[in-house]
């Protein structure tokens, strides 16, 4: 959904900004979702690695959510409106829904990774998109929530490669 710019001094093309603005809300809902799938998982965790489990999922939550203000705030730098409502969440995100019926830490791990990774995707192309349209800021920003998915990833599907 579009929205308006607001009257802002930023120097940026109007274009520019607008479709920064565009791709900003566009990882937000993204983002979110993935906040709330990793709460998902360290609320229902079950089994042997409980403990590990719950605490590195609490941690991929907190690291999302420092991602989603970095990303709304941007969004409002370039005069636009940040888009994070419960309803803008469920019709913009492009990951797959987070299964409810499972229990087991591989389960999550596996589902939280595939999350994970699917978002380190599409914010490497947004990087490329902010890269290309000449908005060096929000590919910066999206670089440094890339780093950070990549070794939130990194640190999940460590509980999956090998058995001990």
């Amino acid at each position: 959904m579009k929205t308006p710019l607001w009257n802002s001094s930023n120097d940026q093309p109007k274009s520019t900004r607008t479709a920064m603005i565009e791709l900003l809300n566009q990882q937000l809902a993204d983002a979110l979702d993935l906040g709330l799938q990793a709460k998902q998982a360290h609320w229902n965790v079950k089994g042997p690695a409980f403990i590990a489990l719950h605490e590195l999922f609490d941690e991929v939550a907190a690291k999302i959510t420092s991602a989603v203000d970095e990303i709304a705030e941007r969004t409002v730098a370039l005069g636009g409106i940040a888009q994070g409502t419960v309803q803008t969440i469920a019709e913009g995100t492009r990951l797959t829904a987070y299964p409810l019926n499972i229990l087991s830490g591989s389960e999550h791990v596996q589902a939280l990774a595939a999350a994970l990774a699917h978002f380190a995707e599409s914010t490497r192309t947004a990087i490329e998109t902010a890269t290309k349209a000449g908005d060096a800021g929000t590919a910066d920003l999206f670089t440094g929530i890339s780093r950070d998915v990549d070794d939130l990833l990194w640190k999940v599907e460590a509980h999956a490669a090998a058995k001990s």
